[in-house]
């Protein structure tokens, strides 16, 4: 075999072994070493190339960014600021038809820029407003929907994990990337409010008809002091980190730890947090972390593997000669992480996917930074599309309601995965959504 057709053959094997339950980075790895040793026709070399992959991959100073985010967004998470931001965005949004559906989102896109975790989100909100937005007549998929949708905000809005991801892949500034992902992030969330409200306007029958929301009485310097003891530390910790990697004041690895351990101190201010949870967050920040470097190392070793093939220079070269140009060749991408997204997870499919189109995007003098945007958000409805769904999963396994059915809450998603699919067409149309503040 050629080294192109055992190159091809790698992507259907992986493929094969990640939808038969073999972890990802377990079929990456395995895959990467089976393709050196056939090659190179030496176990032994296949074994030091990999070895030396695994060594550089995670050697760098900027990977000391993805355990401190994580730790970060695990401390926000579990003192219940969550709760927080939705009580300080219902205030905001009451008035409003859909208001509690919108204060869903505002909560989520605050909520976003101190953890960077779609995950997080969905969970935090499936407990806090699904049961109030049933309660006051939201339809159960729809209330689902909302937090579904919303929730992949945690991996646009900055800090993003799947942003940093992209970083080390792409050999990319995680600083810029952060910095692109704010104008998405704000388009997505003012078309989801619009979005919730053209749906309770015309379509009552999918989103239930909500009523007014009681305003607890209270006076207005009560109010008032409520809304800030809640939003002022939680603004105090997003400038923190995100105006020190913007201002040049930190690199995302320092704002990291100064964000890590800003959220420690308020939650432990908040009387929220003590020694027992902060050893629960600090081992699941270890779980999470050794699961990501993992995955990592594999992409790495498939990226070895994959140079040594020749298949990203044949397939780059094919594409330019196809004379698709950029448009063609992003609506093909596109669709593929689309599709992939139906059956993988983000991370699987930024593994797999990255190694082999970087030097196409590239090629084609591509903005690699707009690249990473549309990757990470045509990635993330991967997040709301059936079978594997994983917000879906998530927000399922949360509530508590059983009458909402899994089916039930794909439903609800599907109108806010559209959403993001148009979002996703006027970034492509107009890239300065992403780079203008670069």
């Amino acid at each position: 075999m050629s080294g192109i057709e055992i190159g091809l053959a790698s992507l259907a094997a992986i493929l094969v072994l990640i939808y038969t339950g073999m972890h990802v980075a377990i079929a990456l790895a395995l895959v990467s070493f089976v393709g050196i040793w056939l090659l190179r026709d030496n176990p032994e070399q296949a074994a030091r190339i990999l070895s030396l992959a695994a060594r550089e991959s995670i050697s760098s100073y900027l990977f000391g960014v993805v355990p401190l985010f994580v730790l970060m967004g695990l401390v926000v998470s579990r003192a219940d600021i969550g709760r927080d931001t939705f009580d300080v965005a219902n205030r905001a949004f009451r008035r409003i038809r859909g208001g509690l559906g919108m204060a869903t989102v505002g909560a989520n896109s605050i909520f976003a820029a101190i953890t960077g975790i779609s995950i997080a989100s969905a969970a935090v909100f499936s407990k806090v407003a699904v049961p109030e937005m049933v309660r006051i007549g939201y339809s159960r998929r729809f209330a689902a929907g909302i937090v579904a949708g919303s929730s992949i905000l945690g991996m646009m809005i900055p800090p993003s994990l799947l942003l940093i991801l992209y970083g080390i892949i792409a050999e990319q500034s995680v600083g810029r990337l952060f910095i692109a992902g704010i104008g998405p992030g704000i388009l997505l969330s003012v078309a989801f409010c619009v979005g919730i409200w053209v749906m309770l306007r015309f379509f009552a029958g999918f989103t239930g008809t909500p009523q007014p929301v009681e305003e607890r009485k209270m006076s207005a310097g009560a109010a008032a002091r409520d809304t800030a003891s809640k939003l002022l530390p939680i603004v105090a910790l997003v400038v923190l980190v995100l105006g020190g990697i913007y201002g040049g004041v930190f690199t995302p690895t320092e704002a990291g730890a100064i964000g890590a351990l800003g959220a420690i101190v308020i939650a432990i201010a908040k009387r929220r947090f003590g020694p027992r949870a902060l050893w629960g967050v600090t081992l699941e920040t270890g779980h999470i972390t050794a699961a990501i470097c993992f995955l990592i190392i594999a992409a790495t070793m498939y990226s070895r593997f994959l140079a040594l093939s020749g298949l990203p220079v044949f397939m780059t070269q094919w594409i330019i000669g196809m004379d698709v140009g950029v448009y063609g060749f992003l609506l093909f991408y596109i669709a593929i992480l689309i599709l992939l997204g139906t059956i993988l997870d983000s991370s699987s499919i930024m593994l797999i996917t990255l190694p082999l189109v970087l030097p196409v995007a590239a090629a084609l003098q591509m903005d690699l930074i707009w690249f990473g945007i549309i990757t990470v958000l045509a990635v993330e409805i991967g997040l709301l599309t059936p079978p594997l769904g994983l917000s879906v999963y998530v927000i399922k396994g949360a509530l508590d309601d059983r009458s909402i059915s899994l089916n039930d809450v794909f439903a609800g998603a599907a109108p806010f995965a559209l959403i993001m699919l148009l979002a996703l067409i006027l970034i492509v149309a107009f890239p300065w959504i992403a780079t203008g503040l670069l």
